[in-house]
């Protein structure tokens, strides 16, 4: 039980504790920075030709927005003079360039959750409102078929990780990084590696959490036999 509770904390906690602590960390405002983050967002989109793209602030995370065609990032990014927001800024714009570019994994990950979000919705709903619940009505032909729906949600949602894991090494280590190195003094390289590292970590934990959901109804369909 001890080595199982070690091996979660490895593989879960101590990444999302790394990745809270290399964002904070680089997030120190740099006076001698020549651009804070909307400048050198903007800088990038006038200079890849993304005259169509806007950036402007969310609350839901950083992230590109590919339907409409926004860099949607944190208020806070903006205005400071930060690696953090620099590279997050940098990394999201790295979007619209594969976008522009029509990169095939960024496509198909598109064109997957438009087709399945009413399934993993559904699956969604069905971890939310709570397995006692489900349980409670006795019917295992409705648990069965309810515990089925969500094993397909976590699946397509692990599959959907996998994809997104491809389009954000290619965002951060390919297109994001380069352009760092172009255009951050050198001292400040690695530590944006470090960031961009850190922001692709999430992604690899959503794969190993979705299988770990996955077991665990898995357990419980066969456990009903």
């Amino acid at each position: 039980m001890i080595l199982y509770l070690i091996f979660l904390f490895v593989l879960f906690i101590a990444p999302i504790i790394w990745y809270n602590y290399i964002f904070k960390k680089n997030d120190k405002v740099l006076i001698n920075m020549p651009f804070n983050g909307l400048e050198f967002g903007q800088e990038l989109l006038q200079e890849y030709s993304l005259n169509d793209v806007r950036i402007e602030t969310t609350k839901l995370g950083d992230h590109y927005d590919l339907t409409n065609k926004k860099v949607m990032v944190l208020e806070d990014r903006l205005g400071k003079k930060s690696l953090t927001s620099i590279t997050i800024i940098c990394h999201e714009i790295a979007h619209a360039i594969q976008h522009k570019e029509n990169y095939k994994p960024l496509q198909r990950r598109n064109v997957i959750v438009k087709s399945t979000a009413w399934i993993t919705q559904l699956g969604s709903a069905i971890l939310l409102i709570g397995f006692p619940i489900i349980f409670a009505t006795g019917s295992y032909g409705f648990i069965k078929i309810c515990l089925a729906i969500a094993a397909l949600s976590i699946i397509i949602s692990a599959f959907i990780h996998l994809i997104t894991l491809d389009v954000e090494i290619d965002a951060s280590f390919n297109k994001a990084y380069p352009i760092i190195k172009q255009k951050v003094p050198v001292e400040y390289h690695q530590a944006c590696k470090s960031i961009l590292l850190a922001a692709a970590l999430t992604y690899v934990i959503g794969v190993f959490r979705s299988f770990f959901s996955l077991r665990f109804i898995w357990m419980l369909i066969t456990r009903m036999r």
